[in-house]
């Protein structure tokens, strides 16, 4: 039996840091969640592409398939340090599962705490043919409910993307100059936002496809425009649910991202966003969804305290529909927070 060797044990885990500057900061002054999920995904392709070259074969680049919900623990701030740790967590034939921790740092105290916490899913692409997806080098399990508890998730997850792609069909009107004299406030046309960029070199890999962090942090500066329309006060991230990334993105695409407000609470809003492309260059010409899913944000005062949020008001039955949709992710997401909550406690 071949026993693992140093080097493999290493190549399980990576660790990054880097401090956080003035351009990080969103307009609540902490730093832009878009820019921590951008630090967690790099995280995640590079643990990723590193391990799925850590054997003799065709090369290849990780590319991100999907993230399960990311929790916003606790803001970060401007001058504080961001440390970033990656660690494979569950490998398949051909896909890849990575957690990703962020701890914030105060370097003048030495004071950490804990900011986000992620579970990536990547898939190997050969460099030479985009199209292909290599073999995944399997990894060594230190007891064998891991690999039985990483079958499960991965097959939990394969089965949301399916059906995630199933109805992924609707298309949202870009929204870039609306008349929103014409809308009541806290509609959901009156906070609908949208957002036009076109993919250039450097928001791609290797193989000229848009990295999964930028797709993401353009999805979240989109979400918060949604989100400070509709509560009109400073917003920032607090979790996202699974982001699916259904099609890859080529560089020349114009991305077209949109969102929606689909549901609130009291203290918080679910965003719906989509990134469809269009593709300008080669012989095919076509719109195509890429990207979909749910940002939650909370509103804030001037000094940070949590606000009530204005309910949204729904005008068609399709976005009665949307809503208790969304009520029903948020109570389902409750309730796991409430029974993990009771475990930690019986401890």
């Amino acid at each position: 039996m071949r026993l693992p060797s140093i080097r493999r044990i290493l190549e399980g885990l990576l660790f990054h840091s880097r401090i956080m500057r003035p351009d990080d900061a969103n307009i609540a002054g902490n730093v832009h969640g878009g820019t921590i999920l951008k630090m967690i995904e790099e995280a995640g392709a590079i643990i990723s592409t590193r391990h799925c070259n850590s054997e003799s074969g065709e090369k290849c680049v990780a590319a991100l398939a999907r993230v399960e919900r990311t929790d916003f623990l606790s803001p970060m701030c401007i001058g504080e340090v961001g440390h970033v740790s990656a660690e494979i967590s569950y490998t398949s034939k051909h896909s890849v599962e990575v957690q990703v921790n962020v701890m914030a740092e105060n370097i003048l105290t030495g004071a950490k705490r804990m900011t986000n916490r992620a579970t990536l899913w990547y898939v190997p692409l050969s460099l030479t043919n985009v199209d292909k997806i290599t073999e995944v080098p399997p990894i060594q399990y230190e007891k064998p409910e891991q690999e039985e508890e990483g079958k499960k998730r991965y097959e939990n997850q394969k089965l949301e993307r399916f059906e995630t792609k199933k109805k992924n069909g609707e298309y949202i009107v870009p929204v870039v100059n609306p008349d929103r004299q014409n809308k009541e406030p806290y509609t959901v046309g009156y906070s609908q936002s949208s957002l036009i960029h076109l993919v250039g070199p450097s928001d791609c890999t290797l193989h000229g496809y848009v990295h999964g962090g930028v797709t993401m942090k353009l999805m979240d500066e989109v979400a918060g425009i949604v989100a400070a329309r509709h509560c009109k006060t400073n917003i920032v991230t607090a979790s996202v649910d699974a982001i699916n990334f259904h099609r890859k993105i080529q560089k020349g695409c114009i991305i077209t991202v949109s969102g929606r407000m689909t549901f609130t609470s009291n203290k918080s809003m679910e965003i719906e966003v989509f990134v469809d492309a269009d593709t300008l260059v080669g012989d095919t010409q076509e719109r195509y969804r890429a990207v979909s899913a749910f940002f939650t944000y909370v509103s804030l005062s001037k000094d940070a305290k949590p606000l009530p949020v204005p309910q949204i008001v729904m005008e068609t039955e399709d976005e009665k529909k949307r809503f208790e949709e969304g009520k029903g992710r948020y109570l389902q997401t409750k309730a796991k927070r409430q029974m993990k909550a009771q475990s930690l406690t019986q401890q």
